[in-house]
């Protein structure tokens, strides 16, 4: 079973990708949220398919919302309900992901 994450992980992992890579933590619950926009509704597919993928085999999912061009992805790891390193894991490869499809 996942953990969450302890006060020295959420500042030695949590907080670079808040600061640097434009994650911000949600209002209502121990989550992790960004939204991603790309040129059209194939890319943005083809992204959430690049990180379906990756999720199916890290088995944690994120919870996502798209239209269109945007897709917005909020990450918690529901077994210890809050933010985990399996988050960071997801977060970090979506990023990854992201990039070579060239958001706008």
């Amino acid at each position: 079973m996942a953990k969450l994450l302890t006060s020295e992980e959420r500042a030695s992992k949590l907080q670079p990708l808040i600061k640097a890579s434009g994650w911000a933590l949600a209002d209502d619950r121990d989550a992790i949220t960004k939204s991603f926009k790309f040129g059209d509704f194939v890319q943005a597919f083809g992204f959430m398919t690049l990180v379906a993928l990756k999720a199916e085999k890290m088995d944690h999912h994120p919870e996502w919302f798209n239209v269109y061009n945007r897709v917005d992805v909020t990450l918690s790891t529901h077994d210890c309900q809050g933010l985990s390193s399996r988050d960071i894991a997801l977060a970090e490869f979506i990023d990854q992901a992201a990039d070579p499809v060239k958001q706008h």
